[in-house]
């Protein structure tokens, strides 16, 4: 039975329509939109005025016309359906089913925007979750609840990455594995098909929820994508007691569609076209994260956005750094090296890694180890610059032990196989023996009881091996 439609439309400017204000409607609202043909369009209401309302389409808007199109208000926010039959299949980015199966038989809809969560309820995130990833076990700790962002560029392996974490990742505490909800936002098919096939070969796709808003698909879809996906995730989260590590790609096409639609509403643009709104809307997905009082589920984000031109000053990483607890950055000087993956030692952090590591939770010299790889390796940095200008011939010989340090960190600690996974204590004990080749006083973050206890177990488990200089032969 349909409700009461309004004939006649103001204007259509690419994806948005505009019509008369209607009594009763509110923000966020889904309308059904019918063309003279009897052609139905969904859209949503993204603005109400005193005398309009602005109505988002999403799809194509041609073959509209003003005076034969009809609207009608659905009295209701976009809704998703869910039930534990979300685990496995593969949607659009609107939830639509895309996999050939039928639509999932439940009587149960969340609205896609979620809901408030009172931040009282919150609980602190403190869980390691190993992902068998040295670069971010040892020095850029994820955590359970915790939302933690890739950084990227064109080109680089964050897909590969981020497989390797959906594929490995537990936490280690109660040896639980994880349900995936993966959405992928103005990706290519061949990106797509990488993570179907991925998921399929190791066994995980079961336990994957997909939303996938192609790069084919309307660009306004996009907004719509990670809602969907967050509403999943907190269905089989807070009400289903599930483990979840969300996956979001690309943020940037995410922020792209948000700017296109900013755009065609002829608002103010803020830094380089974005909205001046871009920080509160990337907050309201971020901040649907985390674990809450009453449910034994949590949700761990991890965001991937590939920053133009590789710089990390642009407002999408730059906004995304603030609302988010650290992030890891990619680098492609590494990964030109043949190094993966190519995690930036000293850009990348992880804001919650203190809570999450140390004795009862990892191993207790953790976070001595790390914060000594990451001093060493700064200093590498330094020294590296140096010898480009003086020769690596002309430094003191302390000098030259530093970037034999810093080619093992890079060769045994950072690189490793895309199917490699090391368990937590693998990796400190490679840190360790990277460690041995400074001299002990070097080691001025580390406490000597730990020295004494680990370095020499971790030497005669696996003596580093050798690795020529840079100029000298293997």
């Amino acid at each position: 039975m349909r409700g009461v439609e309004y004939r006649g439309i103001s204007s259509v400017d690419g994806p948005i329509v505009i019509v008369k204000r209607r009594e009763n409607v509110f923000y966020g609202e889904i309308a059904s939109v019918r063309d003279s043909s009897g052609q139905i369009r969904t859209g949503r209401v993204i603005d109400v005025s005193d005398e309009n309302c602005v109505i988002q389409i999403f799809g194509s808007t041609s073959g509209l016309s003003l005076e034969n199109t009809t609207v009608e208000f659905l009295e209701t926010p976009m809704e998703l359906r869910v039930s534990e039959g979300l685990m496995g299949r593969i949607f659009n980015g609107l939830g639509k089913p895309i996999d050939g199966y039928p639509e999932l038989y439940s009587s149960k809809k969340l609205n896609v925007n979620g809901y408030p969560i009172n931040p009282y309820a919150r609980v602190y995130p403190r869980d390691f979750i190993q992902t068998g990833i040295s670069a971010i076990d040892g020095m850029n700790t994820l955590i359970r609840g915790q939302k933690l962002p890739v950084f990227s560029g064109n080109g680089l392996p964050h897909n590969r990455l981020t497989a390797q974490i959906i594929r490995q990742a537990k936490i280690l505490a109660a040896d639980e594995e994880f349900v995936m909800v993966f959405a992928g936002m103005g990706i290519k098919y061949d990106v797509a098909r990488f993570f179907i096939d991925t998921f399929e070969k190791s066994g995980v796709l079961s336990r994957v929820v997909m939303f996938l808003s192609l790069a084919d698909a309307p660009s306004i879809e996009r907004i719509i994508t990670p809602r969907c996906a967050l509403t999943a995730a907190e269905y089989l989260a807070y009400e289903k007691g599930k483990h979840v590590l969300v996956v979001l790609t690309d943020m940037t096409n995410y922020c792209e569609a948000l700017r296109e639609i900013s755009t065609t509403r002829g608002e103010v643009p803020g830094r380089k076209g974005y909205p001046g709104y871009l920080y509160s809307d990337l907050a309201e997905i971020y901040e649907r994260a985390g674990k809450i009082k009453g449910s034994s589920g949590s949700i761990t984000q991890i965001p991937i956005l590939t920053m133009p031109n590789d710089d990390i000053s642009h407002p999408i990483p730059d906004l995304t750094g603030y609302i988010t607890e650290g992030q890891i950055v990619l680098d492609r000087e590494l990964s030109q090296k043949g190094i993966y993956p190519p995690v930036a030692g000293l850009p990348s952090l992880s804001r919650l890694m203190k809570d999450g590591i140390g004795k009862g939770m990892t191993r207790d010299d953790h976070k001595d180890v790390s914060s000594q790889l990451f001093a060493a390796y700064s200093k590498v940095k330094s020294i590296r610059n140096l010898a480009a200008i003086i020769g690596e011939e002309e430094l003191a010989d302390g000098d030259k032990q530093y970037l034999r340090f810093g080619e093992l960190f890079e060769q045994h600690f950072l690189t490793q196989g895309e199917f490699e996974n090391r368990s937590i204590a693998e990796t400190l004990d490679i840190g360790w023996r990277i460690l041995s080749v400074l001299p002990r006083s070097e080691l001025y973050r580390i406490k000597p009881e730990f020295i004494d206890q680990y370095m020499p177990a971790a030497l005669a488990a696996a003596p580093i091996a050798a690795v020529p200089m840079k100029g000298q032969a293997g």
